[in-house]
């Protein structure tokens, strides 16, 4: 993710957030990867597996580790990519991570894990709703 400028990683977050045209832009403009993680986030499996079969394995390994997945968690730890296992923690909402990003200044991650932050107490408290729903 450092490898990206602030703005497409603003245009990222915008994509996370549902905005379609963030989204359609980041697909005409250069980024598909990111426009694919937008989406794999959201829980989309054909994303993830577009990831994963088009040469960034690493950001769906970081979705998965936002949604809290052991292995993905573990694989984090063990690249020893700082960024992205704190990241992935701050998504989750790990205040930890937070403080983390805030002593280093990376406030574009704190921007995008509160928003991705968000869109996950989101997710969960549906499908908790869809859980306790009798048919």
């Amino acid at each position: 993710m450092e490898e990206y400028d602030i703005k497409i990683l603003l245009a990222f977050g915008k994509a996370v957030d549902g905005n379609k045209d963030f989204f359609k832009w980041l697909l005409k403009n250069g980024y598909p990867e990111l426009a694919a993680l937008s989406n794999a986030i959201r829980g989309d499996e054909e994303a993830l597996q577009w990831l994963l079969n088009n040469g960034y394995p690493k950001l769906a390994i970081l979705s998965n580790a936002m949604d809290n997945e052991p292995n993905a968690i573990q694989w984090l730890i063990n690249s020893k990519n700082d960024i992205l296992f704190q990241f992935a923690q701050a998504a989750r909402g790990d205040q930890d991570a937070m403080k983390w990003f805030h002593k280093r200044n990376l406030t574009i991650y704190i921007y995008l894990a509160e928003h991705i932050n968000k869109l996950l107490n989101l997710q969960a408290k549906e499908n908790t709703f869809w859980y306790k729903m009798k048919f």
